[in-house]
């Protein structure tokens, strides 16, 4: 079983998702670039019954992040787990996206991803 590691930029927060991912895509919307400081945010999902973490996390509506290095790391809810996929420690080159959301405010010199569903805005 595949067992992924990742953390925040100081290391303060650490975390591992076990197995394959539900699921890995890519958000376009105003949030996650704000977040980000970048055109899109690419992510993957796990169960939460996958995941672990360690360290001290703080939240912004659901968003979490290290309190010291303010990294943007995971959103924990219920059941799933997002994951983005730069704070993997390894490169994430076997998790490709299937899908874009919020695909109305993806840059003009930013073509689709070839093979991935899109959705104007958050996926059913």
């Amino acid at each position: 079983m595949i067992i992924r590691s990742g953390s925040c930029l100081c290391g303060a927060v650490t975390y591992s998702a076990k197995g394959p991912p539900i699921r890995v895509g890519l958000c376009h919307c105003t949030d996650c670039r704000r977040e980000s400081g970048s055109a899109f945010v690419t992510f993957a999902v796990w169960p939460a019954h996958a995941f672990e973490s360690r360290g001290q996390l703080k939240t912004f509506n659901g968003r979490g992040f290290c309190s010291t290095c303010g990294s943007r790391l995971f959103n924990v809810g219920r059941d799933e787990v997002e994951i983005r996929v730069g704070s993997l420690d390894m490169a994430p080159t076997d998790l490709e996206p299937t899908y874009e959301i919020w695909t109305k405010r993806r840059e003009d010199w930013l073509p689709p991803l070839s093979g991935a569903e899109q959705f104007d805005e958050d996926r059913p």
